[in-house]
């Protein structure tokens, strides 16, 4: 049987690391919605988005009340008055009547599941279409979707479908728009370290990737160690935050600690999915370009997580009054927004191409200017270049600075390896790399004040850095060891060629011998 144009593109697609029999019906997911006829990538994902939203719902909901049983505390189901809508009430109907009941039912529903509360979720799934045009094409959507065996808790599957389907995009790579490792978004998590009473803010979220994994982080830290189980990739499970003790403390993590802002609606959509089902009640996900007039914010926010695009630029009439780099370029802008979106003494955590690190246009010099003199660099990650395999070969850093102050040295890091191989497959090593040792030398850096530049890590101070024109990239400050290498002299070298020669040839006449003994 010839293959389809889906099975083709997804063929490409061999860097996802799913298991093989989930990544297996994701295939057969997208081929269905292929031949259905949805054959635009982003509308695909939402549509699949939709579908996977009213499963995980339920599953989330059961979730939610095994943990209210086990705390003592009391559960009003999401269902309430409407268990018409769970998953498992519906997904065996006849295929006439499953589309019948998603479209007015289901749809609907999901739609305002936190209208009483005017959140942006309800606000901005108002302008949500279920589009799914075929009862053949749904009803085969919610058996594979059923066969995913999808948790509440488990990985980001929606995140994992959208970059499935991001590497078949025309666009990819030009925009700079893809999504960052989930193990990469855990470490500069970490390297930054938000907790409970954090304001966090991505102003280029995506699917708000680096968004739940600051929750699921802070959840960690409050969560018994004993309670907390690390699976082979690094991320965390079982996380019930019991250390938790006040109701406002939770109120404050579920409606005023989460922010994030896209000029995409469909990914705004997908992000507010993605943060409902990881547990936050009403995340603050917006349609906005935030480098533009629509948004003029400043100094909102304690914590920012970003991998902002790199390869953008913006109308120059478009920019933010109040951006003063002089440039159209988004990796420098975004990178000016984010100190401006920091109180004093806010904390961000950023990955940017090498070229915002050493470039030598008058942008790139003033905004390193700016990060030396009016923040604390705390610190530079140099990632190697296949980090973003397939979708870019850059390489990049992650810049970890405080607004406020001035920098007084930098604490340089040489990522050599990040687990995957930095190819094109990105297939899994050992799932590590220097991440473990990056985050634990980093929080020890001020004890361990390492000079030594051949080393991994190492300071360089601020004077410095000025004299070398601001330059923030590792190549320019780390020493190279170089290996002495003593060849013997010419004539020892010819006297073992000829005594290897010399044996040689008495094997060979060894062997004729044996022949003519034979015969």
């Amino acid at each position: 049987m010839p293959e389809t144009n889906a099975q083709n593109k997804l063929k490409t697609s061999d860097h996802m690391r799913l298991p093989p029999e989930k990544k297996s019906k994701i295939d057969a997911l997208w081929d269905r919605f292929w031949s259905g006829g949805l054959s635009n990538p982003l509308q695909s994902i939402e549509q699949m988005s939709y579908l996977i939203f009213m499963k995980r719902l339920e599953d989330m909901d059961v979730l939610e009340q095994r943990r209210a049983n086990a705390t003592g505390q009391a559960y009003v189901s999401i269902f309430g008055g409407h268990e018409e809508c769970r998953w498992s009430e519906w997904k065996h109907k006849p295929a006439e009547e499953m589309m019948k009941h998603v479209r007015d039912v289901v749809f609907p529903f999901i739609k305002d599941i936190h209208d009483g509360e005017k959140t942006l979720f309800s606000q901005h799934m108002k302008d949500a279409v279920f589009m799914v045009p075929k009862p053949s094409l749904v009803q085969e959507a919610v058996g594979i979707i059923d066969e995913l065996d999808i948790s509440g808790q488990s990985s980001d599957m929606q995140g994992d479908i959208y970059e499935y389907l991001l590497s078949q995009l025309a666009t990819a790579g030009k925009n700079g728009q893809f999504r960052t490792p989930r193990h990469i978004i855990r470490m500069i998590v970490e390297l930054v370290d938000p907790d409970v009473n954090d304001r966090i803010c991505d102003p280029a979220c995506g699917t708000a990737g680096f968004l739940f994994t600051a929750y699921r982080y802070i959840l960690r830290k409050y969560t018994s160690p004993d309670m907390v189980i690390e699976d082979e990739e690094g991320d965390w499970h079982n996380l019930i935050g019991d250390h938790i003790t006040e109701q406002k403390a939770w109120d404050k993590l579920h409606k005023d600690t989460f922010y994030g802002f896209d000029f995409d609606s469909t990914m705004v959509r997908i992000a507010l999915m993605n943060m409902v089902l990881h547990g936050i009640r009403a995340p603050h996900i917006e349609p906005t370009d935030t480098l533009s007039n629509q948004y003029s914010g400043e100094e909102e926010f304690t914590v920012i997580l970003a991998n902002p695009p790199f390869k953008g630029s913006i109308d120059k009439n478009d920019i933010n009054d109040r951006l003063t780099l002089g440039t159209t370029k988004t990796e420098l802008l975004f990178v000016e927004k984010m100190i401006r979106l920091l109180e004093i003494g806010g904390k961000c955590g950023v990955i940017v191409p090498d070229g915002v690190l050493f470039g030598s246009s008058n942008a790139h010099k003033d905004l390193r200017k700016l990060l030396l003199e009016k923040c604390q660099i705390e610190g530079i990650v140099s990632m190697p270049s296949g980090v973003f395999k397939p979708y870019a070969g850059v390489s990049t850093a992650v810049l970890i600075f405080t607004k406020g102050g001035n920098t007084e040295k930098i604490w340089f890091y040489d990522m050599v390896a990040d687990g995957y191989s930095l190819d094109d497959k990105r297939t899994p090593v050992d799932r590590k790399g220097d991440i473990p040792d990056i985050i634990e030398r980093f929080r020890k850096r001020r004890e361990e004040n390492p000079t030594d530049r051949k080393g991994k890590c190492f300071y360089v101070s601020a004077a410095e850095i000025k004299a070398n024109n601001y330059d923030l990239s590792i190549s320019r400050y780390k020493e190279i060891e170089y290996e002495e290498v003593r060849y013997e002299k010419p004539e020892v070298i010819i006297e073992k060629i000829e005594e290897l020669e010399g044996k040689i040839l008495e094997n060979i006449d060894e062997l004729k011998l044996l022949l003519n003994e034979e015969t």
